[in-house]
């Protein structure tokens, strides 16, 4: 099949950023970089064309042009990626007001003018370093590519657990950030707390959390922040919610608001803590939820 000319990647990288920025605004500013590949799909109907798989990676056309036109976006400051969690800043939100090709347009002007500045930076440094081939943005895209697809992986990996297996995981990561677990609610009733978590042994030290998990479909709402918050009656006692499936706007102001102190953990979240103290947790607790570390030359900031 022969490939359209460049114009027809430009027109389609314009309609997939726009429509990702939309996406995050309705989504009140940030979203997985999962979520946001499906809901692209659900709104889109794509050609053959765009459709297409690359034979050498296998990865889809379109989802490829998106990646590699985010890296505009990121150095124009409309965009912010995380551990596959994809943030809209405020410079992102008003470019919306450009429409589609000029926002495009202004962020591959910011690329290209960080790129130029990038050039004299390493010409001044060494000549071998001018000779930095023009392949930058698609290695930063490529990598961007497969820490997306890991994000997937793990969250696939996660999704497919059940609510035992998703406690026994929050436990671990937390005796992984050095506190200890006395209680680990059975299968059953538990009153509401599943896991409590102590900075030294007896209890005695603040602060002293309560954790309540859960791991279902629907985003997490205000109630159960609230039937959370009435659990913590010590000082000293702060409450822990993680919820696999997210939360609902509603629940984060609750949270914000509380009196106490109540810290909400989402799946991406909690993937990102789970690879920040991975290494010091015992192999017991690491067979949870295996990692391997692969190691690419970062391309140059």
């Amino acid at each position: 099949m022969s490939a359209p000319k460049e114009n027809s990647t430009r027109k389609l990288a314009a309609k997939l950023i726009f429509m990702a920025f939309q996406i995050l605004k309705e989504r009140g500013g940030s979203e997985s970089g999962r979520e946001i590949i499906k809901e692209i799909e659900k709104r889109s109907t794509f050609t053959e064309w765009e459709k297409e798989t690359y034979e050498k990676t296998g990865n889809i056309r379109w989802n490829s042009v998106l990646h590699f036109y985010t890296i505009d976006c990121i150095k124009a400051g409309y965009l912010i990626k995380k551990k596959g969690v994809w943030y809209l800043t405020p410079e992102g939100e008003d470019a919306l007001q450009l429409g589609e090709d000029e926002l495009l347009n202004r962020a591959t002007q910011a690329y290209r003018k960080w790129d130029r500045e990038r050039k004299v930076i390493s010409e001044n440094i060494s000549p071998e370093l001018a000779e930095e081939d023009e392949g930058s943005q698609a290695t930063a895209a490529t990598i961007d590519e497969i820490e997306q697809k890991a994000m997937e992986g793990l969250e696939s990996y996660l999704t497919a657990k059940n609510p035992y297996e998703i406690q026994d995981l929050v436990a671990a990561l937390l005796r992984g950030m050095g506190y200890y677990t006395p209680f680990n609610a059975p299968k059953g009733k538990d009153g509401g707390i599943d896991i409590i978590a102590y900075k030294d042994p007896l209890g005695t030290e603040s602060p002293r959390m309560r954790v309540q998990v859960k791991h279902r479909q629907n985003p997490t709402s205000a109630k159960d922040i609230r039937e959370l918050i009435g659990l913590l009656r010590k000082d000293g006692d702060i409450g822990i919610f993680v919820s696999t499936s997210g939360f609902t706007s509603d629940a984060k102001t609750t949270a914000r608001t509380a009196s106490v102190h109540i810290e909400l953990i989402d799946l991406p979240r909690l993937i990102e803590l789970w690879q920040n103290f991975y290494s010091k947790m015992v192999d017991e607790d690491k067979n949870l939820l295996p990692l391997v570390p692969i190691y690419f030359l970062a391309p140059q900031e």
